[in-house]
């Protein structure tokens, strides 16, 4: 397995920072209707939810479809891998949030490390950027789902009481699993595809009606 150089790990640490242009601040992946409804509410039970969303939702998902694209041979491939991304995002908020950080990572990313980008869902365009520009597949997975991890524990604070110290004890807290769920799609394939966190689904396609919001997922 290949190993991150300095300069690789600052490139996905750039990637994926907040000050990247992907907007990611503007989505809370549907867990702005679950702390309006009353089932997320404190720091105990966004963990909880961030773990099911990390292991059997979109988290896990997102991860083989990272990979996949890293691993793919040509165009056509990559084509089929991001329509399965597309079609695996059921709810039409999450569709949208994938797509819209997709595309503005593809058009800044392609931009700037003149690297081959046509509009694609979020992860997918995360692993071909990444197999162009020579990162690492493991570290790129693994920092992926960290930044997944800490967008939503910014949204977090910005929708219940839960302080910046106990955000960021969270985050460290989530490292381990990130890092265990990477590995895992490490060895695991497309036909390891599966989405049983239906809370949160339920929850995106709640969201679509909600008013008030902050949020645009």
């Amino acid at each position: 397995m290949a190993t991150a150089t300095d300069l690789d790990l600052l490139t996905l640490t750039q990637w994926l920072s907040p000050a990247y242009p992907v907007g990611a601040f503007a989505y809370s992946h549907g867990l702005e209707r679950l702390v309006q409804s009353g089932v997320v509410r404190d720091a105990t039970g966004l963990r909880e939810w961030l773990c099911d969303v990390l292991k059997y939702g979109n988290g896990w998902s997102d991860a083989l479809f990272l990979a996949a694209a890293w691993r793919a041979e040509g165009s056509e491939s990559l084509t089929q891998i991001d329509d399965m991304a597309r079609a695996f995002a059921g709810p039409a908020e999450r569709r949208f949030e994938t797509t819209q950080q997709g595309a503005a990572f593809c058009s800044v990313t392609a931009a700037v490390w003149d690297v081959a980008l046509n509009d694609m869902t979020y992860p997918v365009a995360i692993g071909c950027a990444a197999r162009q520009a020579g990162l690492p597949l493991e570290p790129t997975v693994r920092m992926y789902l960290h930044a997944f991890i800490s967008n939503l524990a910014s949204a977090a604070q910005r929708l219940m009481p839960l302080g910046q110290t106990a955000a960021q004890r969270l985050i460290r807290d989530m490292a381990q699993l990130c890092r265990h769920q990477a590995r895992a799609a490490m060895d695991a394939d497309l036909s390891d595809l599966s989405g049983t966190a239906f809370l949160s689904e339920i929850a995106a396609m709640q969201h679509e009606t909600q008013q008030p919001r902050i949020f645009r997922t």
